[in-house]
């Protein structure tokens, strides 16, 4: 039994061994066959990825020239899926190609289709187009000419009239000079020289998926159709200097692994460069753009010069990756630039650029430097910068002091005030301090617009079905509102799109009147008005603390204001029974002086209120109703009193000298020493209404050239509050002024915001 029982477990053990390795071998023979079907099949798919070409020969190429197909209403000859071989070692089929591809496409406008075509070797375009002198006289002449040993057709009239665009480009191109355009020299003289010539494509070009191994020429060319370069790559440099595009063109997704220069060059109509690749520099500079050019995600990871380039259409850069520096110098841009989500990894340069339009920089990336140092900005252009990626630590923007913080605009402080931030940081640490500022009173005025939609605008968490309908909802979209925020309060505005009854049409309409959030309490609504009345004083008065001289021009409206009326309170008393009145000489002198002094009051703040007519009428509510009030009632009961004789105003007659009198206040004391200090205004003084513009300029101001106040014996009461109204208005203006200082003195700015 013990024998049985082991040689059965010993037969297990060896068919567990034997069907071991025959497991393996099955393993090992499935990986080796898996491996040669791998390898096989890899031609396959080499043969999937790449079309089927087939060579191109002399007898091939006269085949499909005298053939040529139709496509899309063009005669063309047909060379897709080629393999064209250019080489030097190839010189006698080159040097055929081009000698029957220039007689065939010179003589008639066919195009040319080398999709998805090999090209070995250089390919040298211009020569495949009509060499063409392109001064006036030969492009209207009545003959055909001979351009190296081929007669020539004259040009069609329609093919006259697209050259005789470019003549009108170079015409206007007088204002903007363009170097080294020699076709614009040559249509602006009267005689052909031999550089004048230019080389004519008169059909289309197609290089849909073309590959060119060599490099690619066509300067100096001129495309009467269309060229399409969709998917093409370009292993090699291509040189596209002073091309002349009069149709579309469209290199849409290629591939420029070499150089690519397009210096000089002119596009009529529109370019489409989407998705485009430059591994290599990409030389646009000087080129004109008549139409809208696309540039929408493409990458340039070396040099992009766009210097000197004329943009008259729409320039679409959204989504482009600058990996190293970007110029922009001297550039044109009479439309929008869209810059949303491009990333400038390098130094981006926009120095001398014009801009007659808004640079869209919506969710831009800036991780080196952005430079508009001298850019001109029209009026109605700014830098539109909402959602811009921008760490003042890691880089930087620059621009002429003072004037690029003007040009930020951003259309709500929510979601924004970081980017205001890093760029009110990057500014000081430049010491621009006034476009710093002018950041902070943007953040400001932003904050004045969300309190006042805060006091103003419908919770529409809160609001009866009665206000939404009110407010321009219908019935039923008001019950919608209703009936949804039962089930779920609104996190935002954009949730009333959710809703079926609401379209966006309604949405955009009332969007500004809508708020979501919380309900005011009465108690956080009035402090909630109370922050809002504040600022809007703070922005109107002195630009938030940042406009000094709007500061100055608001005192000196108010210094002349008061002195004016301390003159008339003081000199002129009353007409009877005994006339206490002015000389005339005095009344001239007053009127004059406040004439003069609110005058260039008045201009400071024209010249630097963002809102002057609404700065003024701010100030006027501050400083005339109370003091109008205060005059009306004292001129209606009349002044009886002792020492009617004797002026109001008193002066400190131990010396003369220029006083801050911070700690001062507009009333002498009681006691007798300094009733003998203080002396009486002497009114028969020619120059005595100086005076009560001194005593202005004391009680505002808190800065004065004597001590005056008023007297303490025989003084009304209301000419006391008129002193004391406009002395704690001048507690709040000095303040006012400090604080402004503080924030538009250099050193100081820094010692407060670098801390």
């Amino acid at each position: 039994m013990h024998n049985l029982f082991f040689q059965r477990i010993g037969t297990q053990t060896l068919n567990a061994k034997v069907q071991g390795k025959v497991s393996l071998r099955s393993f090992a023979f499935l990986c080796v066959l898996s491996i040669l079907l791998l390898f096989l099949s890899l031609p396959t798919l080499a043969a999937q990825a790449q079309p089927e070409r087939t060579p191109l020969t002399l007898e091939l190429l006269q085949a499909r020239l005298r053939t040529p197909i139709l496509r899309e209403g063009n005669l063309t000859v047909d060379l897709q899926k080629m393999v064209i071989d250019l080489r030097a070692e190839n010189a006698s089929f080159r040097d055929a190609f081009y000698q029957l591809l220039r007689k065939e496409l010179g003589a008639k406008p066919l195009g040319l289709d080398l999709s998805y075509a090999l090209i070995l070797g250089d390919f040298v375009g211009s020569d495949l187009g009509l060499r063409t002198p392109l001064y006036a006289q030969a492009m209207s002449g009545d003959k055909p000419f001979s351009t190296r040993g081929v007669w020539a057709p004259i040009f069609t009239a329609t093919e006259q009239k697209e050259l005789e665009r470019l003549r009108l480009v170079c015409l206007e191109s007088l204002a903007i000079p363009l170097p080294n355009s020699k076709d614009c020299r040559s249509l602006l003289a009267t005689q052909s020289t031999p550089s004048s010539e230019i080389a004519v494509f008169r059909g289309v070009l197609t290089l849909i998926q073309t590959r060119f191994n060599g490099e690619v020429k066509f300067s100096n060319t001129f495309f009467l159709q269309s060229v399409d370069t969709q998917n093409a790559t370009f292993l090699q440099s291509t040189n596209w200097t002073e091309t002349r595009f009069s149709r579309p063109v469209s290199f849409s997704s290629a591939n420029f692994q070499q150089a690519s220069i397009f210096q000089g060059s002119i596009f009529f109509e529109k370019a489409n460069f989407k998705k485009t690749k430059f591994q290599e520099p990409a030389n646009f500079q000087s080129s004109i753009f008549e139409k809208t050019v696309n540039f929408n995600q493409a990458t340039f990871k070396q040099l992009a010069k766009f210097s000197s380039v004329q943009w008259q259409g729409n320039a679409d850069f959204s989504d482009v990756r600058f990996a190293n520096q970007a110029q922009f110098t001297k550039a044109n841009f009479n439309q929008f630039l869209l810059l949303t989500e491009a990333t400038f990894e390098q130094a981006v340069s926009f120095r001398e650029a014009e801009f007659n339009q808004s640079v869209n920089l919506q969710g831009a990336s800036i991780l080196n430097q952005a430079d508009f140092s001298d850019a001109r900005f029209a009026t109605e252009a700014c830098l539109s910068v909402p959602g811009l990626t921008f760490n003042s630590n890691q880089a930087k923007i620059l621009g002429n002091p003072g004037q690029i913080g003007k040009m930020f605009c951003i259309p709500t402080l929510q979601g924004n005030q970081n980017i205001l931030r890093n760029l009110g940081q990057n500014f000081r640490q430049q010491q621009q301090v006034a476009d710093a500022n002018e950041l902070e009173f943007t953040k400001q005025r932003l904050r004045l617009i969300e309190l006042g939609r805060r006091l103003t605008a419908i919770n529409i968490n809160s609001a009866t079905v009665a206000s939404l309908i009110n407010l321009g909802f219908s019935t039923t979209q008001a019950e919608a509102i209703a009936h949804r925020r039962l089930l779920k309060s609104f996190r935002n505005s954009t949730e009333l799109l959710t809703l079926a009854d609401i379209d966006l049409e309604k949405y955009t309409q009332l969007s500004n009147h809508l708020i979501v959030g919380e309900s005011l309490s009465i108690g956080d609504w009035l402090l909630q008005a109370w922050s809002w009345l504040a600022l809007s004083v703070l922005l109107l008065l002195s630009g938030y603390g940042t406009n000094f001289w709007l500061v100055f021009g608001v005192g000196g409206v108010a210094i002349a204001y008061f002195g004016l009326l301390f003159w008339l309170v003081d000199r002129y008393r009353r007409l009877h029974p005994i006339p206490i009145i002015p000389t005339s000489y005095e009344t001239i002198s007053i009127l004059v002086s406040f004439s003069i002094l609110e005058f260039l009051s008045l201009l400071a703040i024209f010249g630097n209120a963002e809102q002057p007519w609404l700065t003024l009428g701010c100030l006027l509510i501050i400083i005339v109703p109370v003091p109008m009030a205060l005059l009306i009632r004292l001129y209606q009961q009349g002044r009886y009193h002792d020492l009617m004789d004797v002026s109001y105003f008193t002066e400190d007659g131990t010396f003369r000298q220029l006083r801050l009198l911070i700690g001062r206040l507009p009333v002498i004391p009681r006691n007798e020493t300094f009733r003998e200090r203080y002396m009486p205004l002497l009114c028969d003084r020619r120059w005595n209404w100086l005076n009560y513009y001194d005593f202005s300029l004391n009680n505002l101001l808190k800065l004065g050239f004597n001590d005056i106040r008023l007297r303490d014996e025989h003084l009304p009461g209301i000419i006391s509050a008129l002193a004391w109204y406009q002395w704690s208005l001048g507690v709040i203006y000095i303040t006012l002024v400090l604080w402004t200082l503080s924030r538009t003195i250099p050193g100081l700015n820094l010692l407060i915001y670098l801390k």
